[in-house]
């Protein structure tokens, strides 16, 4: 058996389930529209009152897919200005993210398993990791931790999404 590649193991799936993402954000808006709704509605979902509301988790499970990816290829991370405010804009964000994603050649990752990877926090002294650790324990489920949250989100708000809208085809 081969082994599975850090470009293998990343891009695809981070592109993948940001697809899936730009599909839930135009099922939601087939969903206000039918139901005819402001999809402004959307832009303040919470799960909890101290949860970060929709859009940011959009805006985080971005930067985890183009941070993973920029740090494993030894790039520098693309600056997105966090300001979408509208489900448009942040299908926009999406597609860029996806579009770096895809960007970046599977030849950009080699020997990335064992690169450094420091990530700041606010708190003091940064997380460090090997690159393996850092893609399986912590940008991984970092990403679909955010990514699951918008799908609960806007399931929650009675879009009609289900368990292969999730999946993708």
């Amino acid at each position: 058996m081969t082994p599975i590649s850090m470009h293998a193991a990343s891009a695809p799936a981070f592109a993948k389930m940001l697809g899936n993402m730009l599909n839930w954000l135009e099922a939601a808006k087939a969903h206000a529209e039918a139901k005819k709704f402001s999809t402004d509605v959307y832009l303040t979902l919470r799960l909890a009152p101290d949860m970060l509301p929709l859009p940011r988790q959009i805006q985080i499970a971005s930067d985890a897919a183009k941070g993973c990816v920029a740090r494993l290829a030894g790039q520098e991370i693309p600056a997105y200005e966090d300001n979408e405010a509208t489900l448009d804009e942040l299908a926009e964000r999406i597609k860029k993210t996806r579009d770096f994603v895809l960007s970046v050649p599977a030849e950009a990752f080699e020997g990335s398993e064992g690169r450094e990877v420091s990530i700041p926090r606010r708190s003091g002294d940064p997380f460090k990791f090997d690159g393996s650790t850092y893609l399986r324990h912590f940008a991984l489920p970092n990403f679909y931790f955010h990514a699951t949250t918008t799908y609960a989100l806007l399931r929650q708000a009675g879009v009609p999404l289900g368990k292969l809208d999730y999946l993708g085809g």
